[in-house]
């Protein structure tokens, strides 16, 4: 009989314990996850005084205005269709990455040998640009359900359908170029982390990495890659983003990630490019090193949920 371990495991594992491991860290986390993306759509608008308008000095103090004024709620706008959201990109992402790097390895590496980072980077974007073609859709309705006030604020299916009425359908692709460019961002982020996990396991004269190790290895990995895509990752945010109805008449929309990117630059300078880095790399940081900590564990229940149904199977049929 054969043995299911984590090198057997097959890519619907992985994918599970992907999004399982991602669903946890994103629980954790959120908070920060609704106070990011409400500062990246902060903008200095010329039709709208800067006291009319939402503004975070930090995010302790976009914490606190959230509780004065939504109460503990607010703080978990949107938590549903994000964890959703969460699962199905991640599970998405691991399976196509597993799937790709399996088959590369399965023609092209038989002897297992270490793949360049070049290489890495290349599978992780090939994966990264199949997952961002399908769940972009669920991103969009995130950003909407976290940014709107709670008198416009929608469940999933009601958001979908607001968007589609409005928009089209095409509205619940907005977007969609600058995220498959930041398919770079989980690549950069798994390509150093496999070339930083190398590294300290040599350092280390060690197998494996303790759930400790894994979180900083993790950290470092998603630091490297949020600060070299960020600007990206405010366009993006703010191509998705719907201004309120008091709002909708006085702001000029976005034409596309450059637009986004050249008004920033003129309102706000260089630096308007990185606002909210600080938030988004804290969460951005926290979650993926966690998923790094917490997939392992989650992968090794996998294996044991997977050894179990093969062997009931193996009863069943005998």
């Amino acid at each position: 009989m054969a043995v299911v371990s984590k090198d057997s495991l097959p890519p619907f594992g992985h994918a599970l314990a992907g999004s399982a491991g991602a669903m946890f860290a994103l629980a954790l986390v959120y908070p920060l996850d609704i106070i990011k993306t409400r500062i990246q759509v902060q903008a200095k608008h010329e039709n709208i005084d800067e006291k009319d308008q939402e503004n975070y000095k930090s995010a302790m103090d976009g914490i606190l205005q959230i509780l004065n004024k939504e109460g503990i709620s607010g703080l978990y706008a949107g938590l549903g269709s994000s964890l959703f959201g969460t699962a199905f990109t991640n599970f998405t992402y691991f399976y196509c990455y597993s799937l790709i790097r399996a088959s590369y390895n399965r023609r092209y590496n038989r002897t297992g040998g270490t793949l360049s980072t070049a290489l890495e980077l290349a599978l992780g974007a090939a994966a990264g640009a199949l997952t961002t073609l399908v769940t972009t859709p669920v991103s969009v309705v995130t950003t909407r359900q976290q940014t709107l006030p709670i008198s416009e604020r929608q469940n999933l299916v009601r958001t979908c359908k607001s968007i589609i009425k409005e928009e089209g359908v095409e509205g619940l692709w907005h977007g969609i170029k600058p995220s498959l460019i930041l398919c770079v961002n989980p690549a950069i982020t798994y390509a150093s982390f496999e070339k930083i996990k190398q590294f300290v396991l040599k350092s280390l004269s060690v197998t494996s990495l303790s759930p400790g190790l894994s979180f900083l290895v993790g950290a470092l990995s998603k630091t490297l890659a949020t600060v070299i895509t960020y600007p990206y990752i405010m366009a993006k945010v703010r191509l998705q983003w719907k201004p309120s109805k008091d709002m909708k008449d006085r702001v000029v929309a976005y034409k596309g990630a450059l637009d986004v990117l050249s008004r920033v630059l003129k309102t706000d300078g260089f630096f308007g490019w990185y606002k909210g880095m600080s938030t988004q790399i804290t969460k951005a940081v926290l979650s993926q090193a966690l998923l790094f900590m917490m997939k392992d564990i989650f992968t090794n229940y996998t294996v044991l949920l997977f050894a179990l149904v093969r062997a009931t199977r193996q009863k069943v049929v005998q």
